[in-house]
């Protein structure tokens, strides 16, 4: 990625307070965001605008400000906690003489730094190709002189611009063909857990809520934690046993931001559909943060985006460590039903209330029964150990199988009927 900022760059941020509204942004977290990055702060530039300048961004004075503190902090870049359009990026760099970076190049630098899997790191890319297509447009002019030499001309009349657009879209092309092979691959995953009525309860929330430190609690395992933005990029599943509703699969997915950008939105879609196919959604809340709210509806956002709103959810307030006058507990409404768990991911207070609340809401249409089956059926025997529903299974004198099931009613009931219409041999 040619715009990346390579760890330990010294780093000039620009934030520009505007009328609250969508241009405006968190300015401790860009201060985050940045470093995260592995950016080294040498000066921040503020301001304060109605809207934002066609040709800057920023006004002209502001501009100049920014030239002068880059020259005097010998900054190598700049980044704004605002997205630009490739000409202001363009106009900015030929003013400064500094590379410059947008909100959105940012979060797809942090992105890069942290995808592992190979499916993470296609989905950044294609993002990034995506992002990059619209500012092929720079200072540069080899950019603009025509392609010439003995095989090398793309086509008469053909500029190197036109070469360059031609092979990145040759290559978001590739890149999404191979993710919709994945995409189908994963897929069939989902539907094997199904078939085995394994319900999925995906964990959202906000960056650096504490999911991955949760998930990491209910599970066993052992997700890389930090506390900095995005420290989990690539999903993760786990299975657990709970008692109140048998056999979960557990999905750790990546941290939610204010203003996402629609790239990585787009570019993640295959990943976030653990979210919008999961049976229950797990939204971790850091309870002890002032924008608690904020953010809570900055998720619903990209839940909204991503076609997962209407998934039942438990609002799990994280951090009450934190506050020793918060003790952990089951939250509900008036009507009896689950709002909020309170509790500490880092301590484990809390967790027994979380297991329940998770039983309860997968368990309300689960049954536990005896159900007797004669000798002659051993493909309904069979179909049942195929869905994970036997608790526990015993043979009487007469050959006749007792199995204690539990599943959900609706599926028991179509399961017998099924085979109650099937011809006998």
């Amino acid at each position: 990625m040619n715009d990346r900022p390579s760890g330990g760059e010294r780093v000039v941020l620009v934030h520009i307070n505007f009328p609250a509204g969508q241009m405006a942004e968190d300015l401790a977290e860009f201060k985050e965001l940045a470093v995260s990055a592995g950016a080294e702060i040498v000066e921040m530039v503020t301001g304060t605008r109605r809207v934002p300048e066609s040709k800057f961004f920023v006004g002209s004075g502001k501009a100049d400000e920014i030239r002068d503190v880059v020259q005097a902090n010998k900054a190598q870049l700049v980044i704004f906690n605002h997205v630009l359009t490739p000409a202001q990026e363009r106009n900015l760099e030929r003013l400064i003489n500094c590379r410059v970076l947008d909100r959105t190049g940012l979060i797809l630098d942090i992105f890069a730094q942290r995808a592992r899997s190979f499916e993470g790191k296609l989905q950044v890319e294609l993002a990034f190709l995506k992002h990059q297509s619209t500012r092929l447009v720079r200072g540069w002019t080899h950019l603009e002189r025509q392609r010439g030499g003995i095989g090398l001309r793309g086509g008469p009349g053909e500029t190197q611009l036109e070469v360059d657009r031609r092979l990145i879209r040759n290559k978001i092309k590739q890149i999404t063909l191979r993710l919709e092979k994945i995409r189908s691959q994963r897929e069939q995953s989902r539907r094997a857990r199904r078939k085995a009525i394994i319900p999925t309860v995906a964990l959202v929330g906000y960056t650096n809520a504490g999911k991955s430190t949760l998930f990491n609690r209910l599970t066993g395992a052992s997700v890389y934690v930090a506390d900095q933005l995005f420290a989990t990029l690539d999903p993760t599943l786990r299975r657990v046993d709970f008692p109140e509703c048998g056999p979960v699969i557990l999905a750790d997915t990546v941290g939610f931001i204010r203003h996402l950008p629609h790239d990585l939105v787009e570019a993640f879609h295959a990943t976030l559909e653990e979210v919008s196919e999961a049976d229950l959604l797990l939204h971790v809340v850091d309870g002890q943060d002032i924008n608690r709210d904020s953010h809570i509806e900055q998720v619903n956002q990209v839940l909204e985006a991503i076609h997962a709103r209407a998934v039942p959810r438990i609002l799990v307030y994280n951090k009450i460590d934190l506050n020793t006058e918060i003790q952990p507990k089951i939250d509900r409404d008036e009507f009896g039903q689950i709002r909020r768990v309170f509790l500490s991911a880092q301590t484990g207070a809390g967790l027994a209330a979380l297991a329940s609340a998770i039983g309860e809401m997968l368990g309300r249409n689960m049954i536990s029964r005896e159900v007797i089956l004669g000798p002659g059926q051993a493909k309904l025997r069979a179909e049942f150990y195929s869905r994970e529903a036997v608790m526990s299974e015993r043979i009487d004198e007469e050959g006749n199988c007792h199995l204690q099931i539990r599943m959900p009613q609706g599926d028991l009931d179509q399961l017998l009927i099924n085979h109650k219409r099937r011809p006998a041999h």
